[in-house]
């Protein structure tokens, strides 16, 4: 996220990929409300969606797209934009690697990019990275007309997504597409702006992570990011799902993004920065030391020191295997993982392949779960079909206490941590989540202490965690994730304080700043906003050190001149830069005071990344440098752009209960999709307890065109079976003109999508038999070759009056 909601103010133009934002966010709708309402230039509003939604309602131009095919749109528009000059040339070549030369032997041919494996289905990355000179400097050409350059590379391989391939593939109509196209690209202009913005529509898919890369590159081309009104949108679908990731709640990272420790490469403290540093080079990361050892420090304390490496021999490691949420499953179904601790978390209805989740269930020895009430996880062999005698599992149930009956921060989706607090006490024996993971902390502790044969005891017996009362103070800890100098427990300024010689401790070096010596900032309301720009910089705190808009010296030329003086977030006056936002560059020399020029500070405008500029060739992806389309797993066409049916790297699962359809089954010939109702709520724990909510939105639906239902006898208001080759729903049918019939290269296609809330336990029950008590029951187990998020929007289903 690299902007916030206010900010959608500020923009000329909107595009909404993978999200009903005006139903699902719609806080955050409001301000694109006051753009498209503006006096002066009011902003346009595109929305591109399987479906016509309430956000598309009130949309200047609407398409409907077949899921699956986000990177085949956006290639078009890329293209679209390079092919007409519709980009915004100063910013590309000052600010992104488009100069940049790559090796020779880079390639692209027929689906796949140089260096892959068919045995392993891995890709050698070596012709990936760029060419270096004598010097070991980066080869450059300013000028963008080398063929080895990105700017050339990026150029040629998006050439392929003509408008007719584009619409032969998304099923969008070619006038539609161009219409689109000749908006948003409107934006390259130097004072104008666009926002990109999404939701799970465009993560949850085999090619998720390059639905948002390509995203990002053309914000790039159009000179959209680090700018009031630019910039990429992640709309987070619950309130602190920006604040989970920062505390690395996902399996690869360590808190504040940096990447888990491996047994076999970064064994030991010096491996591992020594690997970090290869990567990061002369980016902000090079102080990555500083922050990996504070945050070791405040894992061990004391304990933590020069000698031992501060305690990183007892931080734990993987060893190359896949521990996502779909890996996981898998090891349960194989016998491999023995009990699980599921809080805050219904895979029973949210996990993907719902059938398999729940039969891996079955072979666990315990099952912990902490909830307010029951779900369908904590109560999973209740579920229908399930063979109770059979099912050996001991399920411990946990009574939690609700975000209203307990305090601390949450981080929305601009990245602003803000304090909520405490509305109501918890009734009974009720416990906070923090609480019973203390306890259970000393517990372990105690255990462990006890048995002198524990292997590697100090992992536990030294932690620091100082938080004795059974309720630990939410106040205290937030310090702790400030960060303070250890010898006198005094708070930091913030991250830039830190050190690397055990002297400061620090558990999130992003959210360093939030609670300095004078005070809790994420407490503050100050509604002042001296801009007009929406920032608020004195309303709570926003990481990182208060910057409501990252990459901000993007914003203004190389001279230090805004592209558009209504909207300047920093500025060179002649003599000093004068900031409306924290800058997001080296602009003072932190040591004498001393202004550093434009021209300096414009090399560098991407701070956090080794070459300094936005990528639009990343090397890093596991499945290619620049985003290819390639088809769902299951899908019912061949892939228009090469012979690679499938992206080459995907992760597929091959256990006895992960079927998936072929290519054009007739069997299962529709598309299927899940979305989300604004009256129910994620996988249903909160909201199908509220008699209000389940008598406004009882029933599981499908929504279907009015085209599919009279070819199948359906109508509106029929009970119907969706069927996949995992599973089968019983839905009511919804027939509606919201979904259309698509023309895929000749072929009509038909999509149909299901509200993915609902279970068997709680009021809304799921239908005759209740039969119908996940919509994930139809969805398979694969995942994104970068981040293994599962294939949630596109797969395929067949729909029949039941």
């Amino acid at each position: 996220m690299t902007n916030h909601w206010i900010d959608f103010k500020n923009t000329d133009c909107v595009m909404v990929c993978g999200s009903n934002i005006a139903e699902n966010h719609p806080c955050s709708f409001k301000w694109i409300d006051k753009a498209m309402n503006r006096e002066k230039d009011p902003a346009k509003l595109i929305v591109v969606d399987p479906r016509f939604t309430r956000t598309a309602s009130r949309a200047d131009i609407f398409a409907q797209h077949r899921p699956g095919t986000d990177v085949a749109f956006f290639g078009g528009l890329v293209n679209y934009a390079m092919e007409n000059d519709l980009i915004q040339k100063e910013y590309v070549v000052n600010y992104t690697n488009a100069s940049f030369l790559i090796n020779p032997g880079y390639s692209f041919k027929d689906g796949l990019f140089s260096g892959y494996n068919e045995k392993d289905r891995k890709y050698d990355k070596s012709t990936w990275a760029y060419q270096t000179g004598p010097d070991g400097n980066w080869l450059r050409d300013a000028t963008l007309q080398d063929p080895n350059c990105v700017f050339q590379l990026t150029k040629k391989h998006f050439s392929r997504y003509t408008p007719e391939l584009v619409s032969k593939i998304t099923g969008i109509p070619k006038d539609k597409f161009l219409e689109i196209a000749k908006t948003y690209c409107a934006t390259a202009k130097p004072e104008k702006v666009g926002t990109l913005a999404y939701a799970m529509g465009l993560t949850q898919h085999t090619n998720g992570t390059q639905n948002i890369r390509c995203f990002a590159l053309l914000q790039l081309l159009l000179g959209n990011t680090g700018c009031a009104g630019g910039g990429i949108m992640a709309l987070r679908g619950e309130s602190n799902v920006q604040g989970s990731t920062d505390e690395a709640l996902l399996w690869h990272i360590i808190p504040a993004y940096m990447s888990i420790p491996s047994s076999q490469t970064t064994p030991t403290l010096a491996a591992y920065i020594e690997s970090k540093l290869k990567g990061y080079g002369q980016g902000y990361w090079k102080n990555m030391p500083k922050f990996l050892i504070s945050l070791l420090k405040s894992f061990w304390g004391d304990h933590a020191t020069a000698e031992n490496d501060f305690a990183f021999d007892l931080m734990p490691k993987v060893d190359n295997k896949n521990y996502s949420h779909i890996a996981m499953f898998e090891a349960m179904y194989a016998g491999d993982i023995k009990g699980l601790m599921c809080w805050g978390q219904n895979p029973s209805v949210g996990g993907p392949n719902a059938n398999m989740e729940n039969t891996a269930m079955d072979k666990l020895d315990w099952l912990v779960c902490m909830d307010l009430w029951e779900t369908e996880t904590s109560v999973f062999w209740k579920r229908p079909g399930a063979h109770t005698k059979d099912i050996k599992t001991e399920v411990f149930l946990l009574p939690a206490a609700s975000s209203i009956e307990k305090e601390g921060t949450i981080t929305n989706s601009g990245r602003w941590i803000q304090w909520r607090y405490k509305a109501i006490e918890p009734p009974g024996d009720v416990r906070t989540d923090a609480a019973a993971l203390s306890q259970l902390g000393h517990k372990l502790k105690e255990l462990y202490k006890a048995d002198k044969g524990a292997p590697v005891p100090e992992a536990l017996t030294e932690l620091y965690w100082p938080y004795d009362e059974e309720e630990p103070d939410s106040d205290k800890i937030l310090r702790e994730l400030n960060g303070f100098t250890w010898a006198d427990k005094k708070q930091v300024k913030n991250f830039t304080k830190l050190k690397d010689d055990g002297s400061t401790a620090c558990a999130n070096w992003l959210f360093s700043g939030v609670y300095p010596e004078e005070g809790n900032l994420s407490q503050r309301t100050i509604n002042e906003d001296p801009s007009g720009l929406g920032l608020f910089p004195k309303w709570t705190f926003c990481w990182p050190v208060n910057r409501r808009i990252i990459y901000n010296r993007c914003s203004c030329d190389v001279a230090g001149k805004p592209w558009n003086s209504e909207r300047d977030l920093v500025k060179w006056d002649g003599a000093q830069w004068v900031n409306n936002d924290v800058p997001d560059f080296g602009w003072k020399n932190s040591k004498t005071g001393a202004m550093i020029p434009p021209e300096k500070s414009a090399a560098r405008p991407y701070i956090m990344l080794d070459e300094g500029v936005g990528r639009l060739f990343v090397k890093g992806m596991k499945d290619g440098p620049l985003p290819e389309h390639y088809e769902p797993l299951e899908s019912p066409v061949d892939n228009q752009m090469s012979d690679q049916q499938n992206d080459p790297v995907i992760k597929i699962w091959d256990s006895k209960m992960d079927g998936y359809a072929e290519v054009g089954s007739t069997k299962y010939p529709i598309v299927c999709t899940t979305w989300r109702v604004t009256e129910q709520w994620q996988a249903g724990q909160m909201s199908r307890n509220s008699s209000w909510l389940c008598e406004m939105q009882p029933e599981v639906f499908v929504e279907m065109s009015t085209k599919l239902a009279e070819e199948k006898g359906i109508k509106n208001g029929d009970w119907v079976l969706v069927e996949s080759v995992r599973g089968e729903v019983k839905a009511v049918a919804m027939v509606t003109e919201r979904i259309q019939p698509l023309s895929i290269n000749g072929k009509t296609v038909h999509v149909v999508g299901l509200p993915w809330h609902y279970g068997f336990v709680g009021l809304c029950k799921g239908g005759p038999e209740k039969r119908s008590y996940a919509a994930n029951q139809l969805s398979p187990h694969v995942g994104d070759a970068n981040t293994m998020i599962p294939e949630y929007k596109a797969f395929l289903v067949n729909v029949n009056k039941a």
